[in-house]
């Protein structure tokens, strides 16, 4: 037992020395790959120097005929019509992967090889989320109890509840508004059901604000009377009395808070003349996302990667074959 004891300590000890032989060595093993790398990049400092023209010639060239164009079209769907938006997008990207050319043109794209991309995002807008309903305020915070806020406010339940949403186009090339974005416009409107929605919902904006006009010329004919008559006159339209009594700041008060109302009725009804209504275009935003742009440094790196990648394997199979002989 004792002889296993006695063993068991000199194979750890040859271990341990083993062990302390490595790390003495390594800093010449650092040395010597770092005195290896010097001498390849001096061998070959010619072919490096080629390969850095060559990469940065061809990615400066690449760069400056770059053609790719993002084009942004910041919409609001209105009746409700935001699912009907998404859908639409959706089917457009399908179309455009598929490379359908037929139906492109059908929908008034003369040229479809130029378009390559269409997406839609919302525009995140919170505060105007939780201000328009306060039931979407308790709804997110329910919802941020079981997950992220900032994640649950971009996902697409949420995202469908923004006033604006913004369609991305990418194409090949500089590009006009009547060349793509009028004819996706002209497709996204041509619905027939929300085409009849929209008629009665401006009717019935248009109805409201003639009625909200109506009332507050009425106001105007009760106030003038009452500054015409000192205040103990009777109005003769047999719709609105007044005595001495009427409390002139309420009158005035309502006609305030109608003439609000009718503000923002006529920007309902100036919005409401389309269905997905553009508010804004930006036409020709070069795209240099990614490595679009930066060609003339990644050819470079990339060109003398792989030719170091291709001298090791060379060198370490030439190694290896000499060992084996």
């Amino acid at each position: 037992m004792s002889t296993n004891v006695l063993q068991n300590q000199e194979d750890q000890e040859i271990d341990l020395f083993l062990i302390l032989k490595k790390i003495g060595n390594f800093p010449q093993w650092i040395s010597t790959m770092l005195f290896k790398s010097i001498q390849f990049f001096i061998k070959n400092g010619i072919i490096i120097l080629v390969l850095l023209i060559i990469g940065f010639g061809l990615g400066y060239y690449l760069d400056k005929n770059q053609k790719e164009y993002n084009h942004q079209i910041i919409v609001a769907p209105n009746f409700k019509s935001t699912d009907y938006l998404y859908s639409k997008i959706d089917l457009l990207a399908s179309k455009i992967s598929e490379k359908d050319v037929l139906f492109l043109k059908s929908i008034g794209i003369n040229d479809p090889s130029q378009l390559t991309k269409i997406s839609i995002e919302p525009i995140v807008d919170v505060y105007k989320l939780i201000s328009n309903n306060e039931q979407n305020f308790e709804l997110l915070e329910l919802m941020a109890q079981n997950g992220d806020l900032k994640t649950i406010v971009k996902e697409s339940t949420t995202s469908k509840n923004y006033n604006y949403h913004t369609i991305i186009l990418s194409t090949n090339g500089v590009t006009r508004q009547s060349d793509f974005v009028d004819p996706i416009l002209n497709y996204l409107n041509s619905s027939s059901y929300f085409e009849e929605i929209q008629k009665i919902s401006v009717g019935n904006i248009q109805q409201k604000i003639k009625e909200k006009e109506a009332t507050v010329l009425q106001i105007d004919g009760i106030v003038n009377a009452f500054s015409n008559r000192n205040g103990n006159a009777k109005y003769s339209d047999k719709l609105i009395y007044y005595n001495e009594n009427t409390q002139l700041n309420s009158i005035i008060k309502t006609k305030d808070s109608l003439i609000n109302v009718l503000g923002t009725l006529k920007i309902d009804l100036f919005n409401s003349r389309k269905v997905i209504s553009d508010n804004a275009i930006i036409l020709n935003i070069k795209n240099n996302k990614s490595i679009n742009g930066k060609m003339k440094l990644v050819l470079p790196i990339l060109f003398i990667s792989l030719f170091i990648i291709f001298g090791f394997i060379f060198s370490f199979y030439k190694s290896q074959s000499l060992k084996a002989k």
